[in-house]
C-alpha cells in the first residue's frame, strides 16, 4: 500500500460523520410541519365537538377513539412496518391522514360536515399513525452514523415537544381568529406535505433472507425481546414510568384549580415550564455526546433528578420555585426518554426494528387511558397533591433497583458501535 493511499484512508477515517443529511434534514422538517399540525387539529378539534354539541362525555369519547385504534394495531403495524417498503408505507400513511382531513376540511367549510366523520377520521388517524411512528423510529437508525443516533433521537423529539407548545399556545387563539376549518385543512395539508417530502428522502429497504407468515414474523419479534434481558428490562421500566406518571398527570389540572394561589392561568405557565425544560433536554442531547460508560450512570442519574424535582415542585408554596424545579424536571425527563428510545433502536436488528417500536408504543399508550380513569378516581378520595407525590414516588422507588440490575446496566451501556446485540445475549460483554 503506497503512502498516498494511506493517508486517504487516514483521512476518511478522521472524517466526522454527519447527522444532516439531506434525506435527515427533509424527514426532520416534515415532521416539524405535520406534528404543528396536528397539535393545533387537536385543539381546534376539541373546542369544535364542544361548542357543537355541548357534551364533554362526547369530547372524552372522541379523544378515546382517537387512541384505541392505534393501541390496538401497534403490534399488527410492527410487523406490517418491517415487512414493507418503509419509504413506501410512510407516504402511503401521511396520504391518507391528509386526504381524509381535507376532507374533513371542505366538509366543514360546505357545512355539511357531522360528529360521525370527525370520528372516522379520527380512527383513521390513530390507524394510521400506529403504523407511521414506528416506521420513523425504524429508519433513522439506518439513516444516520450509530454514534449520531441520539442526537438524531433528541431532535426528533424536539420536534414533537415544540409542536405541542406551539400548538397548545396558539391552537385556542387560531381557532377563536380563524375557526375549526382553517385548522383542519392546515393539519390535512401539513400530512400532505410530509408524505410529498418523503418521496426525496433515501430510506435504506430491509432484507429479508427468508419469508414467513405473518404471526411467525410476530412472533420472531416477542422472541428477540423475550431473549434480550435488558430490553425486556427496558419494557417494564417504560411501562411503570408511563403509566404512574400519567396518573399523576392527570390531577395536576385540577390540583391547580381547587389551589387559590394557583388556578388556570398558572397552571398553563407551570406546564409550559414543564415542556420547555424537556425542550432543553431535547436540544442538549441532540448536541453532546455521552460516552458508552457513562450512559446508565446519567441514566439513573436524570431519573432521580426528575422525580424528586416534580415531587418537590407541588409540595412547596414558592410559585417560582415550583416553575424552576419543572423546568429540571422536564430536562431530566428528556434524558431518560432519548437515553431509553436510543439504545433500544441501537440494539434491535433493523428487520425487527418496527415490531419492537411498535410494542413499545403499545405498551406505554395502552395503559395512559387507565391510568387517567386511576388517578381522577384516587384523586377524588384522597388529598391530590398526595396521590400525585405517591406516584411519583412509586416511578422513583420502582427504577433503584434496576441500577444494580447487571444486564441493565450492560445494555444500557453497550456501544453498539463496537459490539452486537449477540454479544449480550450470549454474555460476552
Amino acid at each position: 500500500m503506497t503512502q498516498e493511499t494511506t493517508e486517504e484512508l487516514q483521512t476518511q477515517q478522521e472524517k466526522p460523520e454527519k447527522l444532516w443529511t439531506p434525506s435527515f434534514l427533509i424527514l426532520w422538517q416534515s415532521q416539524l410541519v405535520s406534528t404543528l399540525g396536528d397539535a393545533v387539529y387537536s385543539i381546534a378539534l376539541g373546542f369544535w365537538v364542544l361548542s357543537v354539541t355541548g357534551s364533554t362525555a362526547l369530547m372524552g369519547t372522541l379523544m378515546a377513539v382517537s387512541t384505541l385504534p392505534g393501541v390496538l394495531v401497534s403490534p399488527f403495524a410492527g410487523v406490517i412496518v418491517d415487512r414493507q417498503n418503509r419509504k413506501k408505507l410512510l407516504i402511503l400513511m401521511d396520504m391518507i391522514r391528509g386526504v381524509s382531513i381535507v376532507l374533513l376540511a371542505i366538509a366543514a367549510y360546505s357545512g355539511l360536515i357531522a360528529v360521525w366523520m370527525v370520528f372516522v377520521a379520527g380512527i383513521l388517524l390513530s390507524i394510521c399513525g400506529a403504523v407511521f411512528g414506528p416506521g420513523v423510529n425504524s429508519s433513522v437508525p439506518d439513516m444516520v452514523p450509530k454514534s449520531k443516533l441520539s442526537n438524531a433521537n433528541s431532535l426528533f423529539m424536539s420536534v414533537a415537544t415544540g409542536s405541542n407548545m406551539i400548538g397548545s399556545a396558539a391552537g385556542g387563539f387560531i381557532y377563536q381568529a380563524l375557526g375549526a376549518p382553517f385548522l383542519f385543512i392546515f393539519n390535512g395539508l401539513s400530512f400532505l406535505f410530509s408524505g410529498i417530502s418523503i418521496f426525496f428522502v433515501k430510506i435504506p429497504k430491509v432484507e429479508h433472507k427468508v419469508k414467513q407468515h405473518f404471526m411467525e414474523d410476530m412472533r420472531d419479534g416477542f422472541k428477540f425481546m423475550w431473549r434480550l434481558k435488558g430490553l425486556r428490562h427496558v419494557l417494564m421500566m417504560a411501562a411503570v414510568i408511563n403509566f404512574f406518571s400519567n396518573v399523576a398527570i392527570v390531577l395536576f389540572l385540577p390540583m391547580c384549580q381547587t389551589t387559590p394561589s394557583l388556578g388556570a392561568g398558572k397552571y398553563g405557565v407551570a406546564m409550559a415550564c414543564f415542556t420547555g425544560g424537556m425542550m432543553l433536554g431535547f436540544i442538549t442531547g441532540s448536541i453532546i455526546h455521552i460516552k458508552p460508560q457513562n450512559k446508565a450512570k446519567i441514566f439513573f442519574l436524570s431519573m432521580v433528578i426528575s422525580m424528586i424535582s416534580v415531587i418537590t415542585s407541588i409540595n412547596q408554596p414558592i410559585y417560582l420555585v415550583m416553575l424552576i424545579l419543572l423546568v429540571l424536571s422536564g430536562f431530566s425527563n428528556a434524558i431518560v426518554n432519548v437515553l431509553l428510545i436510543t439504545t433500544t433502536q441501537a440494539a434491535t436488528p433493523s428487520e425487527l426494528r418496527g415490531k419492537v417500536m411498535a410494542f413499545i408504543n403499545m405498551t406505554c399508550s395502552g395503559l395512559v387511558p387507565f391510568a387517567m380513569a386511576l388517578g381522577g378516581v384516587l384523586g377524588s378520595i384522597f388529598p391530590i397533591r398526595a396521590v400525585i407525590s405517591f406516584s411519583f414516588l412509586i416511578v422513583l422507588i420502582s427504577i433503584i433497583p434496576f441500577s444494580f440490575v447487571k444486564s441493565f446496566r450492560k445494555f444500557i451501556n453497550c456501544d453498539f458501535e463496537k459490539n452486537s446485540v449477540e454479544d449480550i445475549i450470549e454474555g460476552k460483554i
